[in-house]
């Protein structure tokens, strides 16, 4: 990461400036564990009250088993764990694809494996637009759910 010409040092936490992220670039977040809290929290919080995520008691009969989690939800945590890329540089999100690949339950553990697929600089200001591939990975190494947002980003202080 760039030094933003404070004397005290390099800020700990600042995301990258899109300029310093060609296509090819490639990251990963730490891990988090999704746990029933976090799936009675994410429901209460959205309203989202579908019965396959609020029913225990219909488990039985469905294909699906253990507390399956709303893809929603995992794009959420997604969202929260890549945060840290685009701190004090992301300036919008614009727009994404969400492709569901597989369920994920409570107790699964994930990280994000993200690359950047496209990087072009704004038509005003020091900014550029950066999409990435962002793939959620659970803890048995198979791609849940894979999105491609389109962010705009801040250039590097020098490249004004």
């Amino acid at each position: 990461m760039t030094n933003d010409g404070d004397p005290s040092g390099v800020l700990l936490g600042k995301g990258w400036y899109y300029d310093e992220m060609p296509v090819g670039f490639r990251f990963r977040t730490k891990r988090r564990t999704i746990t029933e809290a976090d799936l009675g929290a994410f429901i209460n919080l959205t309203w989202f009250t579908e019965d396959l995520f609020v029913n225990t008691e219909a488990g039985q009969e469905r294909a699906l088993k253990g507390r399956v989690v709303p893809a929603m939800m995992l794009y959420c945590f997604a969202e929260g764990l890549v945060c840290p890329s685009m701190e004090f540089t992301g300036l919008a999100f614009l727009s994404s694809e969400i492709d569901v690949k597989a369920p994920t339950v409570v107790g699964d553990t994930i990280h994000i494996e993200c690359e950047v697929i496209e990087v072009r600089k704004a038509a005003k200001g020091n900014r550029g637009l950066v999409r990435t591939q962002n793939s959620i990975v659970n803890q048995r190494g198979e791609t849940v759910l894979v999105y491609r947002p389109l962010r705009l980003v801040s250039g590097s202080p020098e490249q004004q």
